[in-house]
């Protein structure tokens, strides 16, 4: 059981990222390598302003930082291990679906 508020805090963090699925596709493109705003927003068919403004969140949260590239900025997750953390919960979620064994699951919907 978490106790300790910061670890709290963290998951909290995680968790308000993935709660939207345009950030949950941004992490998932910046996992397979650092990208451009422009090219971010092309490959996810969004407005630049509205990339911008997820990509702000994942910074608050500090998932993702910027790097100067010349007169651009490139995105990249904050450490290779969101990558595999992202990965494993992806994992895990697919397993949890697939396993189905509350017996309320069919009848309620609940699992």
């Amino acid at each position: 059981m978490l106790t300790v508020a910061s670890d709290i805090e963290v998951l909290a963090r995680f968790g308000r990222a993935l709660a939207d699925p345009i950030r949950c596709r941004i992490l998932l493109a910046l996992r397979q390598a650092p990208a451009y705003p422009a090219d971010l927003a092309d490959a996810l068919g969004i407005s630049r302003t509205r990339l911008s403004n997820h990509l702000a969140c994942l910074r608050d949260c500090g998932l993702v930082v910027i790097s100067p590239d010349g007169r651009r900025t490139r995105y990249e997750l904050a450490d290779e291990r969101l990558g595999h953390a992202l990965d494993d919960l992806r994992a895990a979620v697919v397993a949890v679906e697939a396993d189905k064994t509350c017996p309320d699951a069919v009848t309620k919907g609940c699992c």
